[in-house]
């Protein structure tokens, strides 16, 4: 398995791309990574992390900056390290590639160096949001388009299932429209028109789902636009980080909720990991034809290794060939 990752994408750059990946790299000897970026840096750190003979350096002086116009600077800056690793799947070099930069970018650089599936008009960033009961949703799109279609949403639907069945092993994965309300008739003109669509897709489709549910795991798959999803998305980032800050502040009054804590500490530990993005590692953007795995624009070396581990799972799956021959099916 050969994974190029973009080096310079993300807050804690070049620094979390190098170590999460040389953890990888020691932990699945399968995995062939190539760091992309300025060489001479990527080098000068890991001859610091004893890196494994399964880490080669591809250079790119360029970087995408957060700020820039996603398809203008994909088009400008061919030398960038995320294009340059977007190329290596392209030109079949990679099995996928990883970035936490730009979302943006990426998606431009999915499509217009990747490419996309047939049959598909716009990719979705797919990612999973943990549940209570520990199975998660897989919610898309998250952030890769602000606006969709109907038709396009019954797409996200259809690709998120064929995603879920094959590489979570769900027979008949449950297929939610975020909305408002749980009747048929609410929500905006968007979720009105797609309602009947993907009753009619070749899905399990549960029908609409509140936001308040999703943690519930009402769904296995809940289908959204971009604007909204990165808002439910954010939110939910938002509520965790409070909570935790403020269940901190409690444990940490007095001597009794020291104690307290202290006999509470592994179960908050591990209801924080099921909330905790950096377990997750990154997400699928389905629809291209090539596999791209998005993390979060903070994420730190252990966000980096399981991004790894997400990714080589994928490709053992074969995520976007079971998609395209999924597609190819229902197009006959």
């Amino acid at each position: 398995m050969r994974i190029s990752v973009d080096a310079f994408g993300g807050d804690h750059s070049p620094e979390a791309a190098v170590e999460g990946a040389v953890a990888a790299a020691k932990e699945w000897p399968d995995v062939t990574i190539t760091l992309v970026g300025d060489e001479a840096r990527i080098r000068g750190l890991l001859s610091e992390a004893s890196a494994p003979s399964n880490v080669h350096v591809r250079h790119a002086p360029e970087v995408i900056a957060p700020d820039e116009e996603p398809v203008r600077a994909v088009r400008r800056k061919k030398d960038s390290s995320m294009v340059a690793a977007a190329a290596m799947v392209r030109e079949g070099e990679a099995d996928a590639f990883i970035s936490a930069g730009n979302t943006g970018a990426l998606m431009a650089s999915g499509l217009l160096v990747v490419g996309r599936l047939s049959g598909i008009e716009r990719p979705a960033l797919a990612p999973m949001i943990p549940t209570m009961d520990g199975t998660g949703v897989l919610a898309l799109d998250l952030g890769a388009n602000m606006d969709a279609t109907a038709e396009q949403l019954t797409q996200y639907a259809v690709m998120g299932s064929i995603y879920r069945r094959n590489v979570h092993g769900i027979d008949e994965p449950r297929v939610g429209l975020l909305n408002v309300g749980t009747e048929p008739g609410k929500g905006n003109e968007l979720t009105k028109a797609a309602y009947p669509l993907l009753e009619q897709a070749p899905i399990r489709f549960v029908g609409n789902v509140e936001a308040r549910d999703v943690l519930n795991g009402v769904c296995d798959v809940l289908v959204c636009d971009g604007f909204v999803g990165n808002v439910l998305l954010k939110a939910l980032e938002g509520t965790a980080s409070a909570v935790f800050s403020a269940l901190k502040t409690e444990f940490t009054r007095n001597t009794i909720t020291k104690l307290a804590a202290a006999v509470l500490r592994p179960g908050l530990r591990s209801f924080r990991d099921k909330l905790d993005y950096k377990e997750h590692g990154a997400a699928p953007m389905l629809g291209l034809s090539g596999l791209v795995m998005k993390c979060h624009g903070s994420s730190d070396a252990r966000a980096i290794k399981n991004a790894v581990r997400q990714t080589r799972l994928a490709i053992a799956k074969d995520v976007v060939g079971t998609i395209a021959a999924e597609l190819g099916k229902g197009e006959k």
